[in-house]
């Protein structure tokens, strides 16, 4: 009988969080694809049979198609935006303009049919638009099964060959990729730069490539015996004779995206984490770093155990770590990262892409539109998990911070001040500087979390994430959603803050503007705020005997107040209004009892100017 409680609790949670989706229908997609490279021409033939589904209310008479190679092209959208932008990514820049024909990246469609009835389609750079045969009519699937040619393009941002570390095929974004259609319509965006946005589904890919190529890729294995060697030779450089291929078959369920790596030179190793999965680490051996390799193995395994306390429990049976691509860059089961490294470098960056296996890989925002909630959330957790691993003396030379998150708010503070900041509500791609884009995503996206922390309490926070991450996985959550979800732990009214942080440049800035100084037995303090953003305050008194007490000041638009740390005795104080330029309250301590008076010790309100946030009995006449 004492069970009957647990399962009706557990009942009713599986209950809210699907209700949360009652209203947001999405898409379903199942890929079978097989492609045949030829690896002297840099070239590939690829067939894919897609089955589409339509679980929306509307009727379809087209659907479109990413075709990202065709970005690696002189005159493309992306050239001549990396080329005309005011801060260019040097490894972007004028590149694609320098590509030679045999160099470049395409993607060329032969045939497309729907339900074996021919379908009409035109090739607008990086999107196939496509004329259906017949309507997809709410609630029912369709059958789309196309043939393509495709060259591999020298690797200059994440896709391609011949990376600068000498791996062979670095292969994202290589396959044409049905576009989204969500409750917004469809997302039909060109390749411009940055960020994407997959429907989820389940892919079956079998890669037909030169016996000598190993292959990794973001799925599982299905062909281990037939392929013969490889993986069962573990961490050991195995020369395979070219000449023959081999098929490679990989089975991936309930992603958005499939990416895979091969090269002849490639070694492999594997273990099983303690969550249950397998982590294969994947490099070329020999080339002056697999001592650093060989030990991300336990580090990273011991970095899942603290992702999944903090985010929520990984949901796939494997993950690979793959040396390719141009930095690091995220996918479903997988990341590319270059392996040349210190120490601390190759676990940060595995750390971080590891981490957008929740934020944007279970949790399908729309990086286009949000890349703050794909970015800046990995940053926050990024800074957890690292410090806690600086504090073990797994992450190098670093070591733990008080405060982890002090490097975003430095990157946020940088921008606010350099007058070339425009709002996280920007398009991805449409960002002026590269710089306002990466301080704003990252940076300031990660400061919207530490700094709701300070908002509704670190256990609320905390509590909240795995929260989000439960009732929305496996959906595609927008800013609201996420805020929503806040709102219902906090009990607070948050959308005021969501406002005014994500879709202005609104900056936080307050200041004590005077203390009483006459011999009273209380002390009067006024707060200015000079900022247009209005937050919560929090103001700690330090008595002569080194006692402190704090004075805590909700925001009217909040409706409530955070919960008590029990840390610090805490006084509250009466709300204070968005429309008020000054705050007053009365400490009841003698002034000459008081050693010092400080807003938001903790630093994590991003009040860009906190110098005039202490006061202290030698400070001048404020007044």
């Amino acid at each position: 009988m004492k069970k009957l409680p647990l399962l009706l609790l557990g009942l009713l949670l599986t209950v809210n969080a699907l209700w949360a989706q009652a209203d947001r229908w999405q898409q379903r997609v199942n890929y079978t694809m097989v492609i045949d490279m030829d690896v002297p021409q840099q070239q590939y033939h690829g067939t894919q049979t897609l089955l589409f589904t339509n679980n929306s209310p509307d009727t379809l008479d087209k659907v479109f198609y990413h075709l990202y190679f065709n970005a690696f092209q002189p005159n493309s959208m992306m050239d001549v935006r990396s080329r005309t932008i005011l801060d260019a990514d040097k490894r972007v820049a004028d590149c694609i303009q320098q590509l030679k024909p045999e160099e470049q990246g395409w993607i060329k469609v032969k045939s497309l049919s729907q339900n074996g009835k021919k379908a009409f389609f035109t090739t607008n750079e990086t999107i196939l638009e496509v004329g259906l045969a017949e309507p997809i009519l709410p609630n029912s699937t369709t059958t789309l099964v196309m043939e393509w040619d495709a060259q591999v393009p020298v690797q200059i941002r994440r896709s391609g060959r011949d990376n600068a570390e000498g791996v062979a095929y670095s292969m994202s974004q290589w396959y044409p990729k049905m576009c989204n259609y969500d409750y917004q319509g469809w997302h039909a965006d060109p390749y411009v730069g940055r960020e994407f946005y997959g429907i989820w589904g389940d892919f079956d890919v079998t890669i037909n490539i030169d016996r000598n190529y190993l292959v990794a890729a973001g799925g599982y294995l299905q062909n281990p015996d037939e392929i013969g060697y490889g993986y069962e030779k573990e961490g050991a450089v195995v020369k395979r004779p070219a000449g023959d291929k081999l098929r490679w078959h990989f089975k991936t369920p309930n992603v958005h995206d499939f990416v895979w790596a091969a090269d002849p030179d490639f070694t492999h190793t594997k273990i099983q984490a303690k969550d249950g999965s397998v982590l294969h680490f994947v490099w070329q051996k020999g080339q002056g770093y697999d001592d650093k390799w060989e030990k991300l193995p336990a580090i990273m395994d011991r970095a899942r155990t603290i992702m999944n306390e903090t985010c929520g429990r990984y949901a796939y049976k494997e993950y690979y770590f793959i040396q390719g691509g141009d930095g690091g860059m995220e996918y479903p089961l997988a990341t590319l990262i270059t392996g040349n490294r210190p120490m601390n470098s190759l676990v940060g960056v595995a750390v971080h892409e590891q981490l957008h296996s929740w934020y944007q890989m279970m949790l399908g925002s729309n990086e286009s539109l949000y890349p703050w909630m794909d970015e800046g959330f990995t940053s926050w957790a990024e800074a957890i998990v690292e410090n806690q691993l600086a504090a073990e003396g797994l992450m190098g030379k670093k070591e733990a911070q008080e405060n982890p998150f002090e490097g975003n708010y430095r990157g946020y503070y940088y921008l606010a001040k350099s007058g070339k900041e425009e709002p996280m509500s920007t398009h991805a791609d449409h960002y002026q500087t590269n710089m306002a884009y990466g301080l704003a995503a990252y940076s300031k996206g990660a400061v919207f979390l530490s700094q709701l922390e300070y908002i509704v309490g670190k256990t609320t926070m905390r509590r909240g994430m795995l929260r989000y991450f439960n009732t929305w996985k496996f959906h595609h959550p927008n800013p609201n959603d996420f805020i929503r979800i806040m709102e219902k732990e906090s009990g607070l009214e948050l959308d005021w803050y969501r406002e005014d942080w994500v879709n202005t440049t609104n900056t936080i800035d307050y200041s004590i503007k005077s203390v009483d100084r006459e011999d009273r037995k209380s002390t009067k303090v006024v707060i200015e705020r000079k900022g247009k953003m209005a937050m919560p305050l929090e103001i700690v008194v330090t008595m002569d005997n080194g006692n402190k007490v704090l004075f805590y000041a909700p925001l009217e638009s909040m409706r409530g107040e955070k919960p008590v740390d029990a840390a610090m005795p805490r006084t509250l104080l009466p709300d204070h209004r968005w429309v008020d330029p000054e705050y007053s309250f009365e400490v009841p301590i003698k002034v000459k009892n008081i050693a010092k008076i400080e807003i938001d010790p903790t630093h994590l309100m991003a009040d860009i100017n906190q110098e005039d946030n202490v006061w202290e009995p030698k400070s001048p006449v404020l007044f």
